[in-house]
């Protein structure tokens, strides 16, 4: 009797650097000849506008987890001009893709991207030059408020661009990073308001060691702004330290907007104590969980952050050891 020889190359075995493709046709081509080699396997997507840093590999290490080793994963590289308003950064943003790549293919195993869709301008949107495109993603209440208000019309560009994405990859999973908590919420949405047939999977935010969140626009920043713009992580750790002691939802907003008026180089956009499923602001006497929401200026650059909180019912709140609740912003 004989028997099928084992194949050459086992199903988890992959290129040390991932395919690069930069069209749709070459995308489905991708993509169509690594289901049919491992059948049943899981896809997950990682959509940045490239710039890539270690924010971005925590990224694509939760998707390989999501997938495991005979899953696919890809990561799609393109700033999007529709996110983008007049004056602000689209021309500057960071773009080397090369660098990118080079990157994910020296990431280690647990790391591992399958394909790369680095798609130019025209190849997404063939008739930007005259309007296009005609129908375009609309975000609702969630998008016309905090960034949506500083930044008019930048999520229903930013959720054009991840359906548009999503009918592309086809993906299993889509993993977004929790910074960008307006995003992400609008994400959610978008994909139960649609009925979309995907997983949407959130990453705690990545820090550098000093507490600045990770970011592809940090690269704007001089030194000495980067020292200022930890004004924002040390802004939430206040805010977060205050609701752990007992303050109320004033009290949390409170500790944290005096981190931030206390230093010259932060023009403060806005700081705001959210719902998390709605991103309406918490009411003076709400309990349970929040959402502290960052957004300044330093120099030139616009920054974001955010911070999880608990609001603690009043019977419950800590007390002094004399019996007296504690001051807001921490204890007395």
């Amino acid at each position: 009797m004989t028997t099928t020889p084992a194949p050459d190359v086992p199903p988890t075995s992959r290129p040390d650097t991932p395919r690069v493709v930069t069209t749709r046709a070459d995308l489905r081509t991708a993509l169509d000849g690594w289901a049919a080699a491992h059948p049943g396997a899981r896809r997950a997507v990682v959509m940045t506008m490239g710039a890539l840093h270690a924010g971005h590999l925590e990224l694509v290490r939760r998707a390989r987890a999501e997938v495991g080793p005979d899953g696919q994963v890809v990561v799609t590289d393109f700033v999007n001009p529709l996110q983008f308003g007049p004056g602000e950064d689209y021309e500057r943003y960071p773009r080397d893709v090369a660098a990118d790549v080079a990157l994910l293919a020296t990431a280690g195993d647990d790391v591992a991207a399958d394909v790369v869709f680095a798609p130019a301008v025209e190849e997404l949107y063939p008739d930007l030059g005259t309007g296009g495109p005609i129908v375009r993603v609309t975000s609702g209440r969630i998008g016309a408020v905090l960034e949506g208000a500083s930044r008019p019309g930048h999520f229903d560009g930013v959720l054009t661009v991840v359906l548009k994405l999503l009918h592309l990859v086809r993906p299993d999973a889509a993993v977004f990073g929790a910074k960008d908590a307006q995003q992400l919420l609008a994400v959610r949405r978008l994909v139960a308001d649609l009925d979309l047939d995907v997983e949407i999977v959130a990453v705690p935010t990545v820090r550098e060691a000093d507490g600045l969140a990770r970011s592809s626009r940090n690269a704007y920043l001089s030194p000495a702004e980067h020292d200022e713009a930890l004004t924002l992580s040390r802004a939430l750790r206040a805010g977060r330290d205050a609701a752990d002691a007992g303050a109320d939802a004033p009290g949390v907003l409170a500790a944290a907007r005096g981190i931030l008026d206390a230093v010259d180089g932060v023009d403060l956009d806005y700081v705001v104590l959210v719902d998390p499923a709605t991103v309406e602001d918490l009411a003076p006497g709400a309990v349970g969980p929040g959402l502290l929401l960052v957004a300044a200026r330093v120099g030139t650059t616009r920054l974001i952050d955010n911070a999880a909180v608990e609001i603690a019912p009043p019977a419950t709140r800590a007390a002094e050891p004399d019996g007296r609740a504690p001051a807001p912003g921490g204890t007395a």
